[in-house]
């Protein structure tokens, strides 16, 4: 196919650009982790595994077990995607489709998306297309009254987390499954879920899968996907012989994670502010080393009416070990951010590259008012994406589905990927032509 149009200029930051940071505050951001702990993990992981508890499987294995069978295109209909971008994509079943935090019995919302055209550069895995979300869950804990998604701190967050992997061919409903994310207990006999996880962005890198979490990079292995003997309410082992994980039949465990700036702090961060976030993530390959791209999400109010903005940031990868490129040339170690950007974008969510342009989800700007009349920054309001180079102004490709997460750019097929976590019943995994 041929390139898309050109896109009309955006006109509500039109002075600001993607500005590269100084040199000397990009150096001031790391990604930092304790090598002792990557070892305890792996030991316990492995023990784990010998004790038969639990069954090692594939991700494709994950995707073509028939639990859940999506929808396939665009269910919810093309628009507010523009058309001469050839948009495409999937949806969810039913259930998740409808699934949200803003409920009293509690529910999960998808957040982070990679897929097998990150995982190598081939763009597929064991000759298949698979598709990866993180989704955190949440529940609703004003008991007797509405939960209104529009009321800050109404919503227990961030209590699980949990992946699908997705088998997607085009033309016929994607099968997939999902998996929670659990880690090695403190001694290492046992595994219990991890929590206080938004899986604010995932990346696929080789057999590694990073997940974001605000102020820390989370690592799990692919290698290291289990099958639960048991699909009941407990998360764990039972006499070495039985294994559960929170009604799912698969599960995952952590095997290391890093720090911003050196410190183990989980989520905290301060976006756009004294301590980097990571909350979206994507992958670059057009460049060596390849890259990981951190980006954060800073409020529209925060953004728009403080001048606040969200910083980008390449990480360099190192590919003989699908981890962080260590500062002293070990295989796991301290990783120093190779460059930044602040983003001119409104309420950032995600961002990708193809290696020339960065495209970003994020509000629409003033010129692209919603058809509806709702204000940017409300949740029934449509995303935006945006495309720029370092140093220039950007401009506005399209409306996106509402409240667009991350996004992901497939070298191979040159389109751009993203995924929303909408309360409006039109969630849907969607794909554009960018080249």
């Amino acid at each position: 196919m041929g390139a898309a149009a050109e896109p009309e200029p955006r006109a509500a930051v039109k002075a600001e650009t993607l500005a590269p940071l100084d040199p000397a505050i990009v150096k001031s951001f790391k990604l930092s982790t304790l090598t002792a702990q990557w070892d305890k993990s792996l030991e316990g992981i492995k023990a784990i595994e010998a004790s038969g508890a639990v069954t090692k499987v594939t991700p494709l294995q994950v995707a073509t077990s028939g639990q859940h069978k999506g929808r396939a295109g665009l269910c919810h209909g093309v628009a507010p995607l523009e058309t001469r971008l050839v948009p495409d994509g999937f949806c969810w079943d039913q259930k998740d489709e409808d699934s949200s935090a803003y409920t009293f019995d509690g529910g999960w919302m998808p957040q982070g998306l990679t897929a097998s055209h990150d995982s190598t550069p081939e763009g597929t895995v064991d000759g298949n297309h698979l598709y990866l979300a993180a989704w955190q869950f949440g529940t609703c804990f004003r008991q007797g009254t509405v939960c209104d998604p529009k009321k800050p701190g109404e919503s227990d967050k961030d209590q699980f987390a949990r992946i699908s992997i997705v088998k997607n061919t085009g033309g016929t409903a994607p099968t997939y499954g999902h998996v929670l994310l659990v880690k090695p207990n403190a001694s290492g006999t046992n595994f219990e879920a991890v929590t206080e996880t938004h899986a604010d962005g995932m990346v696929w890198y080789g057999n590694r899968l990073f997940v974001a979490n605000g102020g820390e990079l989370q690592v799990y292995d692919m290698r290291h996907l289990w099958r639960m003997t048991n699909i009941d309410g407990k998360v764990g082992t039972t006499d070495g012989k039985t294994s559960s994980a929170r009604w799912h039949q698969w599960a995952m465990p952590m095997i290391g994670r890093y720090f911003i700036d050196g410190t183990p702090a989980g989520r905290t961060c301060a976006p756009g502010g004294s301590k980097l976030c990571l909350s979206s993530l994507s992958l670059d390959r057009s460049k060596y080393p390849d890259a990981l791209v951190s980006s954060e999400h800073v409020t529209y109010k925060t953004s728009k009416e403080q001048g606040t903005r969200g910083r980008v940031v390449r990480w360099p990868l190192n590919a003989e070990v699908a981890l962080p490129k260590a500062d002293n040339g070990a295989g796991i170690g301290d990783t120093t951010a190779s460059a930044a950007y602040k983003s001119p974008v409104w309420a950032q969510q995600g961002a990708a590259t193809d290696g020339t342009y960065y495209y970003m989800s994020g509000a629409c700007p003033d010129s692209w008012p919603d058809e509806d009349g709702s204000p940017p920054e409300s949740n029934r309001a449509f995303s935006c994406i945006h495309r720029a180079k370092p140093g220039e102004a950007p401009v506005a490709l399209t409306k996106t589905p509402r409240l667009t997460q991350n996004l992901s750019y497939a070298p191979n097929s040159g389109r751009l990927w993203g995924l929303n976590e909408s309360l409006q019943g039109d969630r849907s995994i969607f794909s554009l032509k960018v080249h």
